[in-house]
């Protein structure tokens, strides 16, 4: 058997254990929406307190009726993108200053780590003061819980760069610029993945607070507006839609990195 053969031998087999994965978590998603209607259904748990599957469907159809549906989610996606967005950015632009200047890292050091320490939702009413009761209190709760994190991991790998590289470009004279765009950024695409990762979990965090704070409209309005009226149904709908939008975010990241690992 040739390379060749033995390549697509190999790609065969790594496309047919994709396929088994994929099949192994639609079938657990499957086999746990069942049982959860079966209990339901005989009565073993509390439809009122624990929902079924077919509640949180006639939920979403009632919601898509009255044209709230797409209205909510579009809220809450505008919101988490927007926050998302400027916290990826501000994050890593910041990451790669520190790393630039060692002096403003030490400076700044200490400040990073208490900031990262402080539980941010206590903060929400001094920003529902500075910002007011709208939106961009919502955005800017989303970027202290999300910003500080990817600063503090995307920074660390950075400085963990392979330092032979490093030296390697010195040698030929490379300047600072040409040392972090040849080989911090592409040495760290990985790290920057994970982070953005770590930063949509964290700003999902921060929009749902800041909603069930201030927000009139939202997910984390109709979670909030249902456990004040008693409607699990609509709380546990508003849980389960903010479980698939997070979910193709979280997909859409994984095909970035597909494309970056392809351009680095």
């Amino acid at each position: 058997m040739n390379a060749n053969e033995e390549h697509q031998k190999y790609l065969k087999s790594l496309k047919f254990s994709t396929i088994k994965i994929i099949t192994c978590q639609i079938l657990i998603l499957v086999i746990f929406l069942v049982i959860w209607q079966l209990l339901s259904d005989k009565g073993i748990i509390n439809s009122f307190l624990c929902s079924s599957p077919k509640n949180v469907l006639d939920t979403i159809i009632k919601l898509w009726k009255s044209n709230d549906l797409f209205i909510h989610i579009w809220i809450t996606l505008k919101e988490i993108l927007i926050s998302f967005s400027i916290g990826a950015i501000l994050g890593i632009s910041i990451a790669a200053i520190l790393w630039w200047s060692p002096f403003v890292s030490k400076v700044l050091d200490p400040y990073l780590t208490i900031l990262n320490s402080l539980p941010k939702v206590s903060l929400g009413p001094i920003i529902i003061i500075w910002a007011g009761a709208n939106q961009n209190s919502i955005i800017l709760m989303a970027l202290l819980i999300s910003t500080i994190s990817t600063i503090i991991s995307v920074y660390v790998g950075f400085i963990h760069t392979n330092k032979i590289s490093i030296k390697l470009l010195k040698s030929f004279k490379a300047n600072k610029f040409q040392i972090f765009t040849k080989v911090i950024l592409p040495s760290n695409v990985n790290t920057i993945i994970s982070s953005l990762k770590i930063n949509l979990s964290m700003t999902f965090v921060g929009v749902i607070m800041g909603e069930l704070l201030v927000s009139k409209q939202g997910l984390g309005y109709l979670i909030n507006y249902g456990s004040q009226v008693f409607n699990t149904n609509l709380v546990i709908t508003g849980v389960i839609l903010l479980g698939i939008l997070t979910s193709i975010l979280y997909f859409l990241i994984l095909f970035i990195e597909k494309k970056l690992k392809k351009e680095w």
